[in-house]
């Protein structure tokens, strides 16, 4: 054990021993746990917020005079020791939270009945809760049982005699604990709670109400009954029993009617998020006026409807609005931000608001999402000097016209600005200032880009569905840190210049529906942080590159880079504190102080047959190719089947020969591939049975001939419709059936492959070529040795003047006996 640079080790020694408590200054200390021997005297024992590691050392079970054991946001792990944890009888304080242990808590912490604390928080513990809390405990203040792997029912009127409990916590992650608390029914308990979070826990699984037992609850601070699934209207009475009421919190469940809440102004209140539910209604014009202290507030996902109110702009302290996915309509109340002095998050998507958005009214937010509306207008910020605006997404609205010059003003450190779905035209502005994502898509720009277009921080740029003409300027391939470039179905020309080697992070290339031409370069293969590739639909022409394989496409542990397709902005929000006054008297906060929001990338690809759509997790594992559509000539190389990692591979439509590479066996994640409408011929593999994933593979309108493989593993899900256009094919699911001996063969043209030639196999072509060669010469060095050698000629003559008299005379003597053999009949 040993000590940072700032920090201390810690060495237990006779002095310490004689002591009533020892204590650890927090993130000062680590190592191994304390060797505790002699300590028999010690009350206290607090090493939280360090970076002790290992498990707990058995001699604890030396601390006779324990009554608060803190251990709480350390690295420590494994079991707990059994027996040890029995020899306290006066324990009080027990605090395991945030660390690693696993396996069941010993039973015998339900005998402790001295204990007010315990909290087991952020562990992998397991295991049935009644086990561990009983109905003898009634000394029992704080009890937290979230984030670990418990599971079976558990009453919470278990606690009905417990008068001193004041904080209740579960927060379930494996979806196998249930809470019941109407089972008695009409129990009353003797508790007060301050704290009451019940999360995920299957809360009242048949009935999916509310629990009852809150109607006697009036000193509540926080409730937090979110993922629970409970009915039934929204229970105003929550609020309105519980005056010092700081958060609440009803998320995903199944609530509905109106959010009504009673005349009276509830200035503790900080915290409400009542999102994923089934309200609906409009909202209290004098909403503002009855939680002026709101820094939080998210009703998203429900069915809210009207005017915003403006009395909203009356909760000055607000950092958070969340009123995402309802049906609000009307224009942005001009109240909304004026008198907030520190608003961070306005989120108004897809809901009906109209008419403009004023950014320097909404200048102090730090993301405005107002995507899915029907804004016509955006008007930029005059001053954006104090502005702390770096996410702004405006899309899918009816906005038109040109960019504002200026519309984010000089702000440096801008993430991401979303304008992709409206109607805007003309030139991008040079002034444009973004290092996260820039989305153009679907608008009506035209014209070629701009070449004072300077971005050298952008990670993803969109410009698909455009007007934009011709080539790619040199200035974007400065645009170094990007990951996503994205220009598909535009008017773009000309060839990929070399230099979009300088790319060398690119991971996601989209160049589809262009009018793009000449060879795909080499330096392409440079790029070898590519995933994904689509080059589809262009008039590329020549062979496919062989350094493909250079690539990673998405090759795992090919690099040590990680995929982070998103872009977050940090929101700060203040937490709900409650504290917990225990021996030490430690502040406990409820809440954590800070969240992200995440704007996650999103692309299209095509593939089996579909353009599907593709972001966080799911696109940090997709990976394909895509160069179907285009002039390409040649064989397949066979060093394509070294991209193990490949899911989809689409070569189809193009002026491909020779035959299919028996590599492509190698390609063992492959879901799709298509090489239809080419000129392969020859057999299609029998090792590609093997590829286990393969869901799409069409080989349709090619030249190719044989048996088709066995429909054994996928080859047994595919159709006709695959292998269509191929007239030599047999076997299944084709209804021609095949013979042991083919009698026609199609014509094929000379493999790039030489090595998938069978050794019987003869190339028509060069048999006949060789056959006539030979009896030229044979024909030649005869007449050449009748000339020459009289003799040899004179034999020769005699011989074939004495043959055609045989036959001359078989023929007559012949004719001659059937004649008499007739006249005799």
């Amino acid at each position: 054990m040993g000590g940072g640079p700032s920090g201390a080790a810690m060495h237990p020694n006779g002095d310490l021993a004689n002591q009533g408590k020892t204590l650890a200054e927090p993130y000062h200390v680590y190592g191994k746990f304390l060797h505790l021997a002699n300590f028999s005297k010690l009350e206290i024992l607090d090493i939280s917020e360090n970076l002790f590691i290992g498990s707990v050392s058995p001699s604890i079970r030396e601390l006779f005079s324990l009554k608060a054991l803190l251990l709480s946001s350390n690295e420590l792990n494994g079991t707990l020791p059994t027996r040890e944890f029995c020899t306290w009888k006066k324990l009080e304080e027990l605090d395991l939270s945030l660390n690693g242990f696993e396996g069941i808590l010993p039973p015998c912490i339900n005998n402790m009945t001295s204990l007010r604390f315990l909290d087991v928080s952020e562990n992998h513990f397991k295991g049935d809760i009644s086990s561990y809390v009983g109905a003898s405990q009634t000394s029992l203040e704080y009890i937290d049982f979230s984030y670990n792997q418990f599971e079976g029912l558990f009453s919470l009127s278990l606690f009905a005699n417990h008068s001193k409990l004041e904080v209740i916590r579960f927060f379930n992650e494996n979806n196998k604990l249930e809470i019941e608390t109407e089972n008695p029914a009409g129990w009353v308990p003797l508790f007060q709670l301050k704290v009451l979070q019940m999360t995920n826990c299957s809360l009242n699984k048949l009935a999916s109400n509310i629990p009852t037992f809150l109607l006697d609850q009036h000193e509540l601070e926080v409730i937090d009954l979110s993922y629970n699934k409970l009915k039934g209207s929204f229970s105003n009475w929550l609020v309105a029993n519980n005056t010092r009421l700081k958060g609440l919190e009803l998320r995903d469940n199944f609530f509905m009617g109106h959010l009504h809440f009673q005349l009276q102004q509830h200035t503790y209140m900080s915290r409400m998020d009542v999102s994923n539910n089934q309200m609906a209604g409009k909202l209290q014009e004098n909403i503002g006026k009855m939680y002026p202290n709101l820094n939080y507030l998210n009703l998203s996902h429900n069915h809210f409807e009207g005017n915003l109110p403006s009395s909203i702009g009356d909760m000055t302290i607000l950092e958070a609005l969340d009123l995402s996915f309802n049906e609000f309509s009307g224009e942005i109340p001009r109240e909304l931000a004026s008198n907030m002095s520190q608003f961070m998050d306005l989120n108004l998507a897809f809901n009906n608001f109209h008419g403009q958005i004023l950014l320097e009214q909404l200048k102090l937010a730090s993301t405005l999402q107002m995507s899915g509306n029907q804004f016509t207008s955006i008007l930029p910020m005059v001053n954006s000097r104090y502005s702390h605006l770096s996410y702004l997404d405006i899309s899918q609205n009816d906005i038109s016209g040109v960019i504002p010059k200026g519309l984010i003003g000089n702000i440096t450190n801008f993430v991401a600005l979303i304008m992709a779905n409206n109607s805007f035209y003309g030139q991008i502005p040079c002034d444009l200032s973004v290092t996260g994502t820039l989305d153009l898509s679907h608008n009506l720009f035209m014209g070629s880009l701009p070449v004072c277009l300077n971005l050298p921080n952008l990670e993803h740029l969109y410009l698909q569905g455009n007007k934009f003409t011709g080539s790619i300027p040199k200035g974007l391939f400065n645009f170094s840190s990007l990951l996503t470039l994205d220009m598909r179905d535009n008017s773009f020309s000309g060839s990929i210049s070399v230099e979009i080697k300088q790319l060398q992070d690119l991971k996601i290339l989209l160049l589809s529906g262009n009018h793009f031409t000449g060879i795909i370069p080499n330096q392409l293969c440079l790029l070898k942080m590519i995933s994904i590739m689509d080059l589809s639909n262009n008039a590329f022409y020549g062979t496919i590159p062989q350094c493909f394989h250079n690539i990673y496409f998405g090759k795992i542990g090919a690099t040590n880079f990680s995929y982070s397709f998103r872009e977050s902005v940090l929101v700060s929000l203040d937490r709900v504190p409650y504290t917990y006054k225990g021996l030490l008297e430690k502040s406990v906060k409820i809440y954590r102080s800070f969240g992200y929001y995440d704007a996650e990338v999103r692309i299209e690809f095509v593939t089996k047959y579909m353009s599907l759509s593709y972001k966080g997790s799911v696109l940090a594992h997709m990976s394909g190719l895509d160069l179907s559509c285009n002039n390409l000539t040649g064989g397949i190389p066979l060093e394509l089947g070294k991209i193990s990692s490949i899911i989809a591979l689409n070569l189809s439509h193009n002026q491909l020969d020779g035959t299919i590479p028996k590599t492509f066996s190698n390609l063992a994640l492959l879901e799709s591939l298509d090489l239809s409408h080419n000129s392969l011929s020859g057999e299609i593999p029998l090792v590609l049975i093997y590829l286990n994933f393969l869901e799409v593979f069409n080989v349709a309108h090619n030249n190719l001939s044989g048996k088709l493989p066995d429909m054994k593993a996928q080859f047994g899900t595919f159709e006709k419709s695959s292998y269509e256009g191929n007239p030599f094919l047999c076997g299944p699911p084709l209804d021609k059936s095949c013979t042991k001996v083919n009698k026609s063969y199609p014509t094929r043209t000379q493999s790039s492959n030489a090595g998938d030639r069978k050794w019987y196999e003869v190339d028509p072509l060069v048999f006949r070529t060789s056959f006539l060669v030979s009896f030229i010469i044979f024909f030649f060095t005869v007449m050449s040795l009748l000339y020459i050698n009289h003799y040899w000629l004179q034999r020769c003559y005699n011989f074939m003047k004495d043959l055609i008299y045989s036959c001359y005379y078989f023929v007559f003597d012949t004719s001659k006996r059937m004649s008499n053999c007739l006249c005799n009949i």
